[in-house]
This record gives structure tokens, C-alpha cells and sequence, in this order.
């Protein structure tokens, strides 16, 4: 299950991002608190907060991924972590000293999103330069299991320090907190990160863009693990929003208690990707069965008629998201040439959370008109329709099930990943 932890620059990697993770985690619950509650936006506002932070996914996520692709991972990781510590920070001080207006949060929101599409794309490509192609798929389990472990506490932790202090203290950490990725990154030896020189160099960034939408186009298992995802966190993935709707509008409870829900969330969330870190091999059937639960569960937990009720179907929600999210993510670090894979995994990053921005202001305006419960109702129902419509417009062989579409899509592609993998040697 640990295994990738063996490999020296990798720990370094995961422990600094485990600090990082735990502040980005306190940052998202004081954020929609701020917005809900001590500036008073109400749920729209909130929607608004986080289509704006996800936007950029839709219009920066691609050049993130060609800079993965052709400048040094490394250095591109550090410039971006700092730019979002500045970001944290700059919020952090607004709110300290009772200058704070929903207008700033909008334009840090967006510039945070900003930060993060230059970094996801880098952030998950360099997982393979440090652990090499054979533990691929057990790497990308633990990233997810240190992001989802300081779920565990960090939502909490924020919970309690804005009952007492307020949100800015929250925001001051997150932004203190990139400094561990950093410095990480800085003990990493250079030498260590191999270099993956391709015949595109001399191509411009729009060329580079173009060559990734063309192996895409000519992939349709990716075409159709890209649609599911694209259904689950543009309608499924909305917890930052919804947990606090229900927690404050349906159950009337304080920020403790919606801190408590992240809490609970992620020991789903944390037991989903260390049970993926022990398969040995993504397969799109789990990524098809995982979503559809998903969004059955999911809408079954706006129907809970209390607060206790809601926290635990927070659990199996938390693993199935995991399971999905990893399941995908893996299969496509496994199955793209490495030359290849931060434009296509930038392209994955784009539909999953660039998606946001058109549902979260429609879920928000949905909580507003029919009720917090229908968010999660309806959020859940149109994941379940877009995983099927997906399937039936993307599967070529739809008489033989999904099982002789496994067949049909994994031969292929792993094929080309393992040859790419020898080249990499």
C-alpha cells in the first residue's frame, strides 16, 4: 500500500504537500463561511465563489499542461506554490484588519483558481519522474491519500478557529502553509528528476495544445472516462457548497459542526484512495460502477432527515469519490506516453473542475429556489444520467456490456504506455 513512500525524493514530495493539503483544506471551509455567514452573500454568492475559483481549470489548465510538458517540473512547482501562498495571504489580511468585501474574495478566488490550474497539471505529471512507471498507479492513491488525510483534520481545525477568531487566522495559515512544498521541492536533487526531451521543442504552445487534442480525439476510452468526470464535478463534486448549505440552512448548525463534515468526509475520502493504493491496475469498469454509486449515494444523502443522518453518508460518498477520481487519474498516467501526459492530464483537469463554474452557480440557484436538500438531489441524479449517456454515446460495441469494452480499450493503451515506459529508461 506504501510502497512509492521507498523512493527518497517522493517523501520529501508527499510530506510537503501533506502540510500544504491541510492548509488548502482550512482555506475552503473559512472561504465559504466568510461568503455564507460573516459577510452574508448567502448560497448564490457562495456558488459564485467557487465557479470563479474553478473557471480558470476552463481557460488556463491547458497552457498549465504544456509548461508541464516542456518546462521543468520542478521549478514551475515551486513558482506556482508561492503564488498561491501569496494568495492565502494577501485574503488572510483583508479579513484580519475588517477590510474584507465579497468582491475581494471573487477576485482571490479566480486568482487562486489561476494558481492552481498552472500547478495541478505539474503537481500530478511529476509523481511519475520521482517514482518511475511501475508505481505509477500506487503514487497517484497516496497523493490523493495525503490530500484526503488532511481532510481529516483540517476542516476541523478551521472549524473551531473561526469560532473563536473568525476566518482570518485560517487564511494566514493556508498561505504559510505552501512554504512546505517548497522547501520539499528545494532538498529535491535536480539530478534526480529526468529530463524528457520530445520532438516538439521547437513547436509553439498553440501547436503543443493542438498535438494533445489530437491523441485525445483518437482515444475514446479517455473520451469517455473525460465525460464522466466531467458529469461528476460539474454536478457531484460540489461539497464545499452543499455541505455548508446543509449544515447551516437545513440543520442550523455553527461553523464547528460544519467543519466536523469535512472531518467525517475524508475518513471516506481517506479509506477510498489507500484501497486504491492497493490495486495494481486502474480499470475503466471501476470507474463507470463508482460514479454511477456516487451519484445515487450522493442524491440519497439530501433526502437524510438529520444532521447525524447526513454526516454518515458522508462516508461511503467520500470513498466512491476517491475511488473514481483515482481510478481515472491513474488509468490515464498509466496509459498516455510521458511526453504526452501533462497536456492530457491538463485536458482530464480542465472538464473535471472546470466544470464547476457551470454547475456551482446552478446548484447554488437550485439551494436557493427548491432548498439546500435539492442541490444534492438533483447534483446526484444528473451524475448518474451523464455517466450513462457517456457509456452508450462513447461505447462502440454497446451488445457485448462493459465487459468486452474493457477489453477492447485496455489492450491498446497499455501497450503504448509500456513502451513509453521503456523509452523513459
Amino acid at each position: 500500500m506504501f510502497r512509492s513512500l521507498r523512493h527518497h525524493d517522493y517523501r520529501l514530495y508527499w510530506s510537503g504537500m501533506f502540510v500544504s493539503n491541510a492548509g488548502t483544506w482550512m482555506q475552503r471551509v473559512a472561504q465559504d463561511w466568510l461568503v455564507l455567514v460573516t459577510l452574508g452573500g448567502g448560497a448564490t454568492a457562495v456558488g459564485i465563489t467557487t465557479g470563479l475559483q474553478f473557471l480558470p481549470f476552463l481557460l488556463a489548465a491547458p497552457f498549465g499542461g504544456v509548461l508541464a510538458d516542456r518546462l521543468p517540473k520542478r521549478q514551475l512547482l515551486m513558482a506556482t506554490n508561492g503564488f498561491l501562498g501569496l494568495v492565502g495571504l494577501t485574503l488572510g489580511v483583508l479579513v484580519m484588519t475588517g477590510t474584507a468585501e465579497i468582491w475581494h474574495v471573487y477576485v482571490l478566488a479566480f486568482l487562486l483558481g489561476v494558481g492552481t490550474a498552472f500547478d495541478n497539471p505539474a503537481r500530478q505529471a511529476f509523481v511519475s519522474e520521482l517514482v518511475g512507471q511501475e508505481d505509477i498507479t500506487n503514487a497517484v492513491a497516496l497523493n490523493s491519500a495525503s490530500f484526503n488525510g488532511a481532510r481529516l483534520f483540517g476542516p476541523a481545525i478551521a472549524g473551531l478557529l473561526i469560532a473563536v477568531f473568525g476566518p482570518g487566522p485560517v487564511f494566514l495559515i493556508n498561505g504559510l502553509s505552501f512554504a512546505a512544498p517548497i522547501i520539499a521541492l528545494l532538498l529535491i536533487k535536480p539530478s534526480a528528476v529526468p529530463s524528457d526531451p520530445t520532438s516538439e521543442d521547437d513547436d509553439g504552445p498553440l501547436a503543443r495544445m493542438a498535438a494533445g487534442v489530437r491523441y485525445l480525439r483518437g482515444r475514446r476510452d479517455l473520451l469517455m472516462v473525460m465525460a464522466v468526470m466531467f458529469g461528476v464535478g460539474t454536478f457531484g463534486m460540489n461539497f464545499q457548497m452543499t455541505n455548508a448549505l446543509m449544515s447551516a440552512d437545513v440543520y442550523h448548525r455553527g461553523p464547528s459542526a460544519y467543519g466536523l463534515l469535512g472531518t467525517i468526509m475524508a475518513i471516506g475520502t481517506l479509506s477510498g484512495a489507500l484501497l486504491a493504493a492497493r490495486r495494481k491496475a486502474p480499470r475503466l469498469q471501476v470507474i463507470l460502477t463508482g460514479a454511477v454509486l456516487f451519484g445515487a449515494f450522493e442524491a440519497a444523502s439530501g433526502l437524510m432527515p438529520n444532521y447525524e443522518a447526513f454526516a454518515v453518508t458522508l462516508v461511503p460518498i467520500g470513498v466512491l469519490t476517491m475511488t473514481v477520481l483515482t481510478s481515472a487519474n491513474a488509468y490515464i498516467q498509466t496509459t498516455v506516453p510521458a511526453g504526452m501526459r501533462g497536456r492530457v492530464l491538463s485536458l482530464y483537469l480542465m472538464l473535471l473542475m472546470g466544470g464547476t463554474p457551470l454547475g456551482a452557480p446552478i446548484i447554488g440557484w437550485v439551494a436557493n429556489e427548491l432548498g439546500a436538500r435539492w442541490s444534492l438531489i438533483g447534483g446526484g441524479a444528473l451524475t448518474v444520467a451523464g455517466t450513462v449517456i457517456a457509456y452508450l454515446a462513447l461505447n462502440t460495441r454497446p451488445e457485448r456490456g462493459v465487459r468486452a469494452l474493457l477489453v477492447h480499450t485496455q489492450r491498446r493503451p497499455m501497450h503504448t504506455a509500456s513502451s513509453a515506459g521503456k523509452v523513459a529508461a
